[in-house]
Order: structure tokens, then sequence, then C-alpha cells
């Protein structure tokens, strides 16, 4: 007769167990939240969110990765928010730009029509 009992791994906490199981849900929020604070206020720019990014990336990098436990889950954490953040970001500032050029294309061709109507 077999138990099936739940195994604890070794040498980790249960906050580091908890965090394993939720990062990438926390990281997501996380981005989520960074994401729409960005584009509703003018005090945290695209700006501030890869110089976030290039810290936490560094941190996890350097530091966390060789960690165990919730270090290592915390700064991964970090790591995966501000990517995810950053590519929010991008994809704003892209797509920004491209309905700036679709607008200007749309007066170029409004202004040419309003010009050649010799009505």
């Amino acid at each position: 007769m077999s138990y099936d009992l739940p195994v604890v791994e070794h040498r980790t906490s249960r906050g580091g167990r908890w965090l394993r199981e939720r990062r990438l849900r926390i990281a997501l929020w996380i981005a989520v939240i960074e994401a729409i604070l960005v584009a509703l206020t003018h005090d945290v720019s695209r700006w501030t969110v890869i110089l976030l990014a290039l810290i936490s990336f560094a941190v996890y990098f350097f530091f966390g990765r060789d960690r165990q436990g919730t270090v290592r889950h915390v700064t991964w954490i970090a790591a995966a928010s501000q990517a995810l953040a950053l590519i929010a970001v991008s994809l704003a500032f892209v797509v920004g730009m491209f309905v700036l050029v679709v607008a200007g294309v749309f007066a170029i061709v409004a202004l040419v029509m309003i010009f050649s109507d010799r009505g």
C-alpha cells in the first residue's frame, strides 16, 4: 500500500514555497499596475521603467540567481515584472507612434482634398 504525501523540498522555507507557487501571478500583477501608472501619470516615465528593469535584471543575475529560497524568488519576481512592464511600455510606445503616423497620413490626405477642391 502506498501513500502520496507531499514532499517538502530540501532547504526551502514556507514563504519561499508560497512565493514559488505564485511568482508568475505576482509578477504579472506588478507589471499591470506599473503599466497603468506609466500610462496615467507623468511622474513615472518609460525611462523610469527602463532604469528599474536594468537594475532588477542586474540584481537577479548577479545576486538572486545564485541564492536559495525566498531571496531567489523575490529577485525573480522583480526581474520578471520589470521585463513584462518593459514590454508593455515598449508596445505602448510603438502603438502610440503608429497612431501618430496614421493621424499624420490622414491629415495630409485631408489637406490634399481640401486644397484640390476647386468648388
